[in-house]
C-alpha cells in the first residue's frame, strides 16, 4: 500500500488536480488516488471557479496533510530534495517560482473563457477580449523562458512551472489558440510528456460530465 494519497476531482476538467498529480509524479512518491465525485459541493466549486479556497487537490503523505498546489510543490521539494522540482540555479529558481505564482494567482479571465476540457476540440474559437491579455501574457512568459533556458521545457528540464502551465497547454489545444511554431512545440512537448500523456488518456475515458463546462458554439 502506498504511503500517500492524493485527493483529486475530474481528470477531464480539473486543472488544479492535474497540477497536483503531476507534481507528485515528478517527485516520484508512491501514492494512491482518491477521487472526489463531481457532484461533491467542494469539487464543483473548484471546477466552476466559484471558490478561491478549496482543498482539492489534497496530499496526505506520512501523516502530513497539505493542499493548495504551490504548497504541495514546496512540500514535495522539501521532502524529495533530489526530485528536481525547481532549478538548481538561484536566479532560475526565483524565476520559476515567480511564473508559477503568476499562474496560481492570476489569469482568471483565461480560466473562465477557456475552461479545461481535455476531451473537447474546437477548430475555431473566438476568445473574448477580456481573456486576450492573459493569452498574450502566457505567450510572453513561455517565449522568455525558452529564450533563457533553451527548452524543451520552460527551464530546460521539467519543473514546477511545467506542471503549473500544463493545463494551459490542454486549453490551447482544445480551443485552437494561435501559437508560433516554437510555442506550439513547447505545448507538444508537455502534452507528450509521459505523466501528462497518462493523465490525458485517463481523462478521455472518464464518464462524468459537468454540463456547465461544456462550451457551446
Amino acid at each position: 500500500m502506498a504511503n500517500a494519497t492524493l485527493t483529486i476531482s475530474s481528470k477531464n476538467y480539473s486543472s488544479w488536480s492535474l497540477r497536483g498529480w503531476l507534481l507528485c509524479k515528478m517527485a516520484g512518491i508512491d501514492f494512491d488516488e482518491v477521487p472526489v465525485h463531481v457532484d461533491d459541493p467542494e469539487s464543483r466549486q473548484e471546477l466552476l471557479l466559484l471558490s478561491p479556497s478549496v482543498r482539492v487537490p489534497r496530499l496526505s503523505h506520512n501523516g502530513v496533510e497539505v493542499w493548495d498546489t504551490l504548497a504541495i510543490a514546496e512540500y514535495l521539494r522539501e521532502t524529495v530534495a533530489d526530485a528536481g522540482l525547481l532549478p538548481d540555479d538561484v536566479r532560475a529558481r526565483a524565476h520559476c517560482r515567480a511564473i508559477s505564482g503568476e499562474i496560481h494567482s492570476g489569469f482568471y479571465n483565461l480560466r473562465s473563457a477557456l475552461p479545461m476540457n481535455i476531451k473537447a476540440r474546437h477548430a475555431k474559437f473566438k476568445i473574448f477580449s477580456g481573456a486576450r491579455p492573459d493569452v498574450q501574457r502566457i505567450r510572453e512568459i513561455w517565449t522568455d523562458c525558452l529564450d533563457r533556458y533553451d527548452g524543451p521545457f520552460l527551464f530546460g528540464a521539467p519543473s514546477v512551472a511545467d506542471a503549473m502551465y500544463a493545463p494551459v497547454c490542454t486549453r490551447f489545444r482544445t480551443y485552437a489558440v494561435d501559437l508560433d511554431s516554437r510555442l506550439q512545440a513547447y505545448c507538444e512537448t508537455v502534452l507528450n510528456w509521459e505523466p501528462m500523456a497518462e493523465w490525458c488518456a485517463a481523462a478521455l475515458v472518464e464518464p462524468d460530465e459537468v454540463l456547465e463546462l461544456e462550451v457551446e458554439f
